[in-house]
């Protein structure tokens, strides 16, 4: 058989280049996708996120009864960060504006101007505002109604007389959400300031009114003088008055103006008809030493964690200086359940406190005349309470504190500060307002050991260029292998 031909072999067909207009569409709708994805990942990121509050104090987290108020904001506001860059609060008060706009519902703009740099829209805000805007702040705007919020209100500093006085506190929130309400609503609530009675001293008077003033400013209501000798009648505009640390009683005429209904003569009978009656003895502890008698009439107290108003400050205590007189509350009596009358304690002293009544010996000693615990320093009353809470703002409100030192400059603590806070908004029946207190501001400090240095260094310095070096080596090498 003749021997077969090997297969010739079929040479393959040279692959088409593909035309230049087909390179060019494929690139233009990769293009196109690569844009698309990029816009629609950004748009859904802009419009569905999640937010953390990650600092130690949660500084940047709004109370939830700001949430509450914003959520149902009506009125446009602008808010004005007017701030040089060098303030050591201004990093926080623009995330805390930034919180407010992220949470108002697009009815909050924010803007910051800087006046030393921003000269000319600084000087336009002036013209618009009639404000001289001569030291940092915060502007808030709604319709014609503004409040300026200065820096000084946005910050409780440590206490002393140095003018370089460090900030333990921050209290934003607090100033914002109060002037945010002040603009919306327009209107100032007033309280009137009962003098003519007399203090322990023309200082602690002073203070007291000085402290009243600055809550008004921070809690949007003014503080007005008034003798109530000299008026006929209480002022029908009044949202409340205000007897602090009194040295004087009241006379009958008074007592008959603060209540129609009243048939007293004296403050303390007043009181006791509404369900608190001061029992006349000092709250105190006494021990004796090797050293001698020791005597403290400072009080150590915590608040009610039954009581909604204070309920934010339950895990904290106050330190009432001075002397306080421990209270008598009624709070089952039948007799003022038929009057709507309801009495709650605030205050409750330590348990190793009692009610001494013959405070002045050198070293008093608990017997059956004086009041063992639980002693109340403090007490809220309402008269004509419902469950109903629409109509609970149509109720009477009293706050009553056995203490008169409790606004002293030098005494006053933040804890206190927030607790009159939280009781002349309850008077208000403005409960949207309580629960905002100041967050401390920490410094944190990281020690390092000599080892820790070194370390650093060695890795910092030696190891990551190093790593970095050793890569670009490699990719060198096997480009020249290549």
């Amino acid at each position: 058989m003749p021997d077969s031909e090997p297969p010739q072999e079929t040479a393959a067909a040279p692959r088409e280049m593909p035309k230049r207009y087909g390179i060019g569409m494929n690139v233009f709708i990769q293009v196109v996708l690569a844009l698309a994805l990029f816009v629609g990942i950004n748009r859904l990121s802009y419009r569905h996120y999640w937010r953390w509050d990650l600092s130690p104090g949660q500084e940047y987290t709004l109370s939830q009864d700001t949430l509450n108020y914003l959520s149902h904001l009506s009125r446009d506001v602008q808010i004005y960060i007017v701030f040089g860059r060098d303030s050591k609060v201004y990093g926080e008060v623009q995330s805390l504006s930034e919180e407010y706009r992220l949470h108002g519902r697009q009815r909050i703009k924010i803007r910051s101007i800087d006046p030393v740099r921003d000269i000319e829209r600084a000087e336009q805000l002036k013209a618009d505002t009639g404000l001289s805007l001569a030291q940092n702040g915060v502007l808030l705007r709604c319709g014609n109604n503004k409040r300026f919020i200065t820096e000084e209100e946005l910050v409780i500093r440590e206490s002393g007389t140095s003018t370089n006085r460090q900030i333990i506190e921050f209290r934003g929130e607090d100033a914002i959400s109060s002037a945010l309400i002040s603009v919306v609503e327009g209107r100032v609530r007033r309280f009137y300031y009962v003098v003519g009675k007399g203090s322990r001293s023309e200082t602690s008077l002073s203070d007291a009114y000085n402290a009243a003033l600055d809550l008004g400013r921070q809690q949007n209501f003014e503080i007005v003088s008034i003798n109530l000798s000299e008026v006929s009648k209480v002022p029908a505009d009044a949202d409340g008055l205000l007897l602090l640390g009194a040295r004087y009683d009241l006379s009958e005429r008074e007592i008959v103006m603060l209540d129609p209904g009243g048939e007293t003569a004296r403050l303390s009978a007043f009181l006791a008809l509404n369900g608190v009656r001061p029992r006349g003895d000092r709250v105190l502890v006494a021990e004796s030493t090797s050293t001698g008698a020791k005597k403290e009439f400072s009080v150590q107290a915590e608040f009610m964690k039954e009581v909604p108003f204070i309920r934010h400050l339950t895990s904290s205590w106050i330190s009432l200086v001075g002397q306080s007189e421990s209270l008598d509350l009624r709070s089952d009596d039948p007799a003022l359940r038929e009057q709507s009358i309801n009495v709650l304690p605030l205050l409750r002293a330590s348990p190793r406190y009692w009610g001494e009544s013959q405070f002045l010996e050198e070293l008093p000693v608990v017997d059956e005349k004086d009041t063992v615990p639980p002693i109340y320093l403090s007490a809220s009353i309402e008269r004509g309470a419902v469950e109903d809470e629409s109509l609970r703002a149509e109720s009477s409100r009293m706050v009553v504190v056995s203490n008169s030192t409790l606004l002293d400059k030098q005494t006053m603590l933040a804890v206190g500060r927030d607790f009159v806070a939280a009781g002349l908004n309850w008077l208000m029946a403005r409960e949207s307002r309580i629960g905002i207190t100041a967050k401390p501001k920490r410094s944190y400090r990281i020690q390092l050991s000599s080892r820790q240095h070194e370390l650093i260094f060695w890795v910092t310095s030696i190891t990551l260029p190093g790593i970095v070096l050793g890569f670009g080596f490699m990719i060198w090498a096997g480009r020249r292998a290549a």
